[in-house]
């Protein structure tokens, strides 16, 4: 389940990022790397944009697990260090 997290918080971070440079810059990340201009869409995008969304409900629906399943793995780490 951590590596689902991890992939849900990754494509969260590219989401921000894409809006922050759309609305800082006028620049859209995902279309500019899929080779199109500014508000163009294509396939490609529309998967990337649709995986964002879904990783969006899922953190937002799982953030309590996520952070207890983060924690367990946190203090199990901290007891293997200590011995």
């Amino acid at each position: 389940m951590k590596k689902l997290d991890l992939i849900a918080v990754a494509l969260l971070i590219v989401g921000g990022l894409n809006w922050g440079l759309v609305a800082v810059a006028r620049f859209d990340l995902v279309a500019t790397v899929s080779g199109l201009e500014f508000g163009e869409t294509n396939a490609l995008t529309r998967i990337v944009y649709g995986l964002v969304g879904l990783s969006a409900v899922y953190v937002a629906a799982q953030l309590r697990a996520i952070a207890r399943r983060w924690a367990a793995g946190s203090r199990a780490a901290e007891r293997v260090l200590a011995t």
